[in-house]
């Protein structure tokens, strides 16, 4: 029965993910590969905090992106992990943690940005390079933190049949999974609402609070035109749904999915033949997953269209300059709503 429950749900990875794998990796790596070369060799140094956070996520991003590569050879037909078992439990530890990274550095753009509208002269004075280095180096700690226990997890399975591995033979393939085995299925649930609630909804929180008070003092400053307003609320917009479109929904399905297989399992030993236990599948949950999973990497496609908005250009600082000249304008702007510059709003 478990055989035939694997291969039902196994066509919709190797019909439908693996090739959205594929070009979302060739994207990604472009993307991101460009931005880290305009941060490179356009923004002067030492690195402005924000081009310290968008280089990070660049960075998580284009490592998460070559993590695709092997998960698209290895759902390609047939499904069958030929790395090894060191390999298995690296590749889902590497993915899970640039995700969980790309996921922290989203925040730290966030409230970097809330703090530069908001309180900008307290960004100026306490929120140096090396600080946002040092907050990028706990970030990067936590996400690896929080991402060894797949290590743990992450396990291969032994073939059903003997022989060479074929699309009319699964039973004779290697499987890396990247969740846990029937028996630990418990304790993988219990760490999957861990990595939803530090992973997601803490992070959106941290996010939306920060936006909104962003938008709230966009809104209130009359030094901004019509059109700028525009432009700034279209970048925060972005972001939002942005990370509400993908990484959102891929912790809900996946603790959803978890959930149904547990179910599935518990009712296992009562079927009485194989259709009843096809029948008893939740393909929704299952599907709804598979679909969210090639979200994330979509993700790490659209970032750099991001960063080229958010990280200062080399005529900013010269217009920053300008503005420091207006010290107490500028100052005012956090209490009482007047002109924001626009350059302070981008990064």
């Amino acid at each position: 029965m478990l055989a035939a429950a694997d291969r039902i749900l196994n066509n919709f990875q190797e019909g439908f993910l693996w090739p959205m794998l594929v070009v979302e990796f060739l994207v990604a790596v472009a993307g991101n590969g460009l931005a880290l070369y305009r941060f490179s060799t356009q923004q002067q140094r030492p690195w402005h905090p924000a081009v310290v956070f968008s280089a990070q996520l660049a960075v998580s991003d284009l490592l998460y992106a070559l993590t695709l590569p092997p998960l698209a050879a290895y759902l390609y037909p047939p499904k069958h992990w030929r790395y090894g078992e060191v390999t298995c439990r690296l590749e889902r530890f590497l993915f899970v943690c640039n995700l969980l990274g790309s996921v922290i550095f989203i925040t730290c753009i966030s409230i970097n940005r809330y703090l530069g509208i908001v309180h900008p002269f307290f960004s100026r004075s306490h929120l140096q390079p090396k600080h946002a280095w040092a907050i990028s180096a706990a970030g990067w700690a936590l996400a690896a933190l929080l991402a060894a226990p797949t290590l743990s997890f992450s396990h291969l399975t032994t073939p059903h049949q003997e022989g060479n591995c074929t699309v009319d033979r699964p039973g004779a393939c290697i499987k890396c999974l990247g969740t846990a085995g029937d028996n630990r299925l418990k304790a993988y649930r219990v760490y999957s609402l861990v990595l939803v609630t530090l992973g997601c909804v803490l992070p959106l929180l941290l996010t939306l609070v920060a936006y909104s008070a962003l938008g709230r003092s966009v809104l209130r400053s009359h030094g901004l035109t019509a059109a700028e307003k525009m432009q700034v609320a279209a970048l925060v917009a972005s972001g939002v749904v942005l990370y509400a479109s993908s990484y959102v929904p891929y912790y809900v399905t996946q603790v959803l999915n978890l959930s149904a297989r547990q179910r599935w399992i518990a009712r296992c030993p009562a079927f009485a033949d194989v259709a009843q236990a096809e029948a008893a599948l939740d393909l929704r949950s299952y599907v709804g997953h598979q679909v969210t999973r090639s979200l994330v990497p979509l993700a790490t496609c659209i970032h750099p269209l991001l960063y080229m908005a958010v990280a200062p250009s080399p005529g900013c600082c010269h217009l920053h300059c300008l503005g420091c000249r207006e010290g107490r304008a500028l100052e005012n702007t956090a209490s009482s709503g007047q002109a924001l510059p626009l350059t302070v709003i981008a990064t």
